[in-house]
């Protein structure tokens, strides 16, 4: 035992050496990148302090790293705070933008918290405040200083929403050794579709505990449309109803240039990139371009939404959407929200990380894919039959698909309902077939 607890010791001082290093490498290259120091890393030290309890039921960590996965999970939370077990669901977020989306759609229903750095005594300080029973992560949000934390403690973890491209997967094998033991400790994996449930057995995580459950991101996507809200950032930025509006969402870099010289005539853009740190950078494209921040007066034909947040109520004003960071190879973005809402939507040839949505929109008619977004949206403008069926079809795809995460929750759920049941501890997990997990 001594010798075990010596290894585990070294293991862990070992992994914060490389964290340590690897954080303190973004952080230079984010200087060379932008021009200033920036880290959020005091509020991520693990300092969550005492974390109320809202509901009388064991505590479940939602945990999403971003914007995306914040959006995503909602569903799920909810679905699994109005189960019968009646868990107390506590939501946390790795980036400060995921943070403030988190705050702002639990606002009032459940406590929202910042999720640690992996450094040994950030995760312990973070664990020990928040001593949940179950923690889920989503997709591919795997931390070794946590898991292992975690695995020492006796709490489950799940991945749900699961994916694991082709890129991560050449990269994971390469460290199987290293890696292996990581996942071999998952107690479920909720996968998107099969590819990624076969990707994540390969890696070690017992076949009886992985499934496919689909993609949550379908059921995050019917979330009521702010109508209200919609028509005071149209109020505040001057944008013209008149006039068809192309909004831009989530773009990458390169392609607001790009988006900009081939503008069809008569059409007003809506410009939103993906990262903040761009925000300057993009609105020097188009001098005099408004912004959502400081909007200027008169007749403008380019806007820029240089907010966290309101990038829903943006497509809501659209007649056509680009879905960005599709372009290049920068892995895609999520086009279901614009298509959920009804808008005809393309999106570029590069979208590995929302491959499988892709394609089933695809399929459905319910989306495009062009390396010429504006060229098509054109096209739609003289032929609005054939923009409104791409509509129409996707909307129709978002219905057929709407459920994952009803049928994710119960398997989470399953995990904490075990022990009930009689077994020794939820840690067991998914020996057995009570809810047909592992059938896939």
């Amino acid at each position: 035992m001594i010798g075990h607890s010596t290894n585990n010791t070294m293991t862990g001082q070992i992994r914060n050496l490389v964290l340590g290093l690897g954080f303190a490498l973004h952080l230079l290259r984010k200087r060379m990148e932008t021009g200033a120091w920036r880290t959020d890393a005091r509020t991520r030290d693990g300092r969550i302090g005492d974390v109320p309890r809202r509901a009388p039921g064991l505590r479940i960590l939602v945990h999403g790293v971003s914007v995306g996965e914040t959006n995503a999970l909602e569903p799920l939370a909810d679905a699994l705070a109005s189960s019968r077990l009646m868990p107390d669901v506590v939501v946390s977020a790795s980036t400060e933008t995921g943070f403030a989306r988190a705050r702002r759609i639990h606002e009032g229903r459940r406590e929202v918290v910042r999720f640690p750095l992996d450094l040994t005594w950030m995760v312990d300080r973070f664990l020990d405040g928040l001593r949940p029973d179950l923690v889920v992560l989503a997709e591919l949000e795997l931390w070794p200083t946590f898991l292992a934390s975690c695995a020492h403690r006796g709490i489950p973890v799940c991945v749900v929403n699961a994916r694991m491209s082709e890129r991560s997967f050449r990269g994971y094998r390469t460290w199987r050794l290293l890696a292996g033991r990581m996942f071999s400790q998952l107690a479920l994996v909720a996968a998107q579709r099969e590819m990624y449930r076969e990707r994540f057995a390969a890696m070690g995580v017992p076949r009886e505990r992985t499934l496919v459950t689909g993609s949550l991101k379908w059921d995050a996507a019917l979330r009521a449309p702010d109508t209200a809200a919609a028509r005071r950032l149209a109020a505040d930025m001057g944008i013209d109803p008149s006039r068809p509006l192309i909004v831009a969402g989530s773009t990458g870099p390169g392609e607001e240039a790009a988006l900009l010289r081939d503008l069809p005539g008569g059409c007003r853009l809506l410009l939103a990139p993906r990262s903040p740190d761009r925000w300057d950078e993009v609105a020097r494209l188009r001098p005099g371009m408004t912004r959502r921040s400081a909007p200027l007066p008169g007749d403008h034909d380019v806007f820029l939404l240089d907010t966290i947040g309101e990038l829903s109520d943006a497509y809501l004003l659209a007649d056509f959407v680009f879905v960005g960071r599709s372009l290049g190879p920068m892995g895609g973005s999520n086009p279901l929200e614009s298509v959920a809402l009804g808008k005809p939507t393309v999106t570029g040839p590069h979208h590995e990380n929302f491959a499988g949505v892709v394609a089933d929109l695809v399929e459905a008619g319910g989306l495009a894919v062009s390396a010429e977004p504006m060229r098509l949206i054109g096209r739609w403008l003289d032929d609005p039959a054939a923009a409104a069926a791409v509509a129409t079809a996707g909307l129709h795809a978002v219905e057929r698909n709407r459920g994952t995460a009803g049928r994710t929750a119960e398997r989470v759920l399953y995990l904490l309902d075990r022990p009930a049941s009689g077994s020794t501890s939820v840690g067991h997990t998914l020996g057995g077939t009570r809810h047909g997990v592992g059938s896939g």
